[in-house]
């Protein structure tokens, strides 16, 4: 993606359920577990870089002894930083006692992060102060194990203020108007509503308090404690917690925005939000990796025993298509073939942009996410010179030479965007960070004729438009090609995301303000003053977060027109190369992840009622020329 964005962040949890002592003797390490977290977080290091954080729990540590241990960084190398404190301390008891180095026991109790239940988050904030208060986990902490929590997660709500109230009913006095502290806060009220239901329950019989909580840990509901705390979210998430107690848990939407995947055997439960981090960590098959269903919690209790149950009645399964397109890492075998099925249904768009000039096209990609797509486009041009040669074969008219011409001839493939270097955001002047910004990627020259050749780049996504305007067009336009088209492996990014990427003001998507330059140009700019007026009619009532009314806007006009007008604005004025835009399908993104549907950001059609209002709020914003997140 040329135009970089923030986005969902990561999970990963491990329930070990042998004793420390069984991965010492098979692996020769207590570090068994941490070990295996480090490796889940690293695989997945691309969904966060503005910090992390893990949390352990000791199950049955003895009083005195800290059973939950926490440690988070917003340093440059976060991963690495935690994870060096953590072996550092290791290494520093171990050298300090080494008489009491091989007693895995004494070492299990006296290492702060050794445990049994590991929980780990790489965080991509969408907005809010980068410090390492807003790293997940985030814990609350109680005297009682049972009561205490550890929460971290990839989700945003959209309903946080809705929230924030029923927290005030419960008579709550929230810290933060935040959806982290809320969803921590509403799951921790009712974790303390089951303590208290289970206590009163065993207080009936002939119980002392220690064995009460015992029998509160293993008689504990999560599953209800879960189903009323998430009985009003609105949003995409996939929540992991862990208890004081050692039960663990991890819950994921309704509608599956958010992944979610598991793999469990008899030594270790594991969650991650992507598939080839369990698959590398552990050495497994893909088949043995599992999805979390839609509305449904992987519970873990105390004893290690895994539950895969419904928590919410789920819905309609529209996972976020940006994972396929971008986010998620392509060496996941569907993502791979997701992406080249992506470039490849591109095809029939570019042939015909270029008339079917092959011999006079350059075809390459930025950025390097988008080389998997790439493979695709460039076996879909392949797959057009296979028919083009057949029927050349039956041609009779054809010389030798002529025919000997066509079967040699293979597409031009080169490598012609860089990047180059990282903008530095202590270049504050507008005037040079825009002169530094055509610099951030570079080309390879001499291999485009001059005049003669069209340059087909084909990129992730087309969101902001800004960095294909300030540096990608210019740069390649000066190998003075004929004409550059870029094409985009997603569709027009028309509307914001509320559910975990950082897209949420609307005057920032090229998209819109073509929409906004073709309503202007024919005179129907008053239009989007009337939708305006309806949304702020509507604002506060439950029609509010029933129609996407903004969609009336975009149906004004075609798709193509749309793509036009994006045209136009990329191109700089000294950009000399006829510019051209191609966006994808949105049949045919459906087509090439057919399992993967979540689509808001390119169709306005939002899988909640809190996406619906979100949109409406955000136009509003831009019509108030406010610059205020719109959730």
């Amino acid at each position: 993606m040329s135009d970089a964005i923030k986005h969902e962040c990561g999970i990963a949890l491990i329930r070990l359920r042998k004793p420390i002592n069984y991965y010492v003797e098979k692996y020769g390490t207590p570090m068994y577990g941490i070990n295996k977290l480090y490796l889940l977080m690293q695989k997945q290091h691309n969904r966060g870089q503005d910090g992390a954080g893990v949390a352990s729990i000791k199950i049955n540590a003895l009083p005195g002894i800290e059973y939950i241990s926490r440690f988070r960084s917003v340093k440059t190398r976060a991963i690495d930083s935690i994870f060096g404190k953590i072996s550092k301390e290791y290494k520093n008891l171990k050298e300090e006692y080494p008489d009491r180095a091989d007693d895995t026991e004494w070492i299990w109790e006296n290492t702060p992060f050794l445990g049994d239940v590991y929980l780990g988050h790489l965080r991509y904030g969408t907005h809010g102060i980068n410090s390492v208060d807003n790293c997940h986990p985030m814990v609350r902490e109680n005297n009682w194990r049972s009561r205490s929590l550890a929460v971290a997660g990839n989700f945003n709500m959209t309903n946080v203020d809705e929230q924030f109230e029923k927290l005030l009913e419960l008579g709550q006095h929230p810290k933060q108007k935040s959806d982290t502290i809320t969803v921590l806060e509403k799951i921790g009220h009712f974790l303390d509503e089951e303590n208290q239901v289970k206590f009163n329950h065993f207080k009936k019989g002939d119980h002392t308090n220690k064995e009460i909580t015992q029998l509160i840990e293993e008689n504990l509901d999560l599953q209800r404690v879960l189903r009323r705390a998430s009985r009003d979210f609105d949003g995409g998430y996939a929540m992991a917690g862990l208890t004081g107690y050692g039960a663990s848990f991890v819950l994921r939407d309704p509608n599956g925005i958010r992944p979610a995947y598991y793999y469990m055997d008899d030594e270790v439960v594991v969650v991650a939000s992507e598939k080839p981090a369990i698959k590398t960590a552990f050495d497994i098959e893909y088949s043995d990796i599992q999805e979390i269903k839609p509305g449904y919690a992987l519970i873990v209790d105390k004893a290690g025993n895994p539950q895969h149950v419904e928590v919410v009645e789920p819905r309609e399964k529209l996972s976020c298509s940006f994972e396929r397109i971008y986010f998620s890492r392509g060496n996941d075998p569907e993502i791979y073939t997701e992406r080249k099925n992506m470039g490849k249904l591109l095809c029939p768009q570019i042939l015909e942009a270029i008339n079917y000039d092959l011999k006079n096209t350059v075809f390459s990609y930025i950025p390097n996410t988008a080389e998997s797509s790439w493979l695709g486009m460039m076996k879909g041009i392949e797959n057009h010179l296979r028919e083009y040669r057949k029927k050349a074969i039956l041609n009779q008219e054809l010389t030798e030479e002529q025919l000997d011409e066509i079967l040699q001839f293979k597409p031009r493939a080169e490598k012609l965007v860089i990047k180059d270097v990282k903008l530095r955001t202590f270049i504050t002047d507008n005037d040079s960070r825009d002169d530094l910004v055509t610099h951030v990627y570079d080309t390879t020259y001499e291999v485009v004729k001059k005049g003669v050749d069209t340059v087909v780049v084909l990129d992730d996504s087309i969101v902001r438009g800004t960095t294909l305007e300030k540096s990608i067009i210019k740069m390649l336009d000066k190998l003075e090609p004929k004409k550059i088209i870029i094409v985009s492996c997603a569709p027009q990014i028309r509307y914001p995301d509320c559910y975990g990427i950082d897209m949420s003001r609307m005057k920032e998507f090229v998209a819109f303000r073509a929409l906004l330059a073709l309503l202007k140009e024919r005179g129907l700019y008053f239009k989007a003053e009337e939708i305006y007026d309806k949304c702020a009619a509507l604002a506060g009532t439950p029609a509010f977060r029933e129609a996407n009314y903004v969609q009336e806007l975009y149906d004004m006009f075609t798709a193509d027109e749309i793509s036009a007008k994006v045209s136009e604005i990329v191109k700089a004025p000294d950009v000399n190369a006829e510019v051209q835009v191609i966006y994808q399908r949105i049949e045919d993104l459906h087509l090439a992840c057919p399992n993967h549907k979540g689509d808001w950001y390119f169709t306005g059609n939002y899988p909640t009622p809190g996406g619906t209002g979100v949109v409406n709020r955000a136009f509003m914003n831009f019509m108030e020329n406010k610059l205020a997140r719109a959730y």
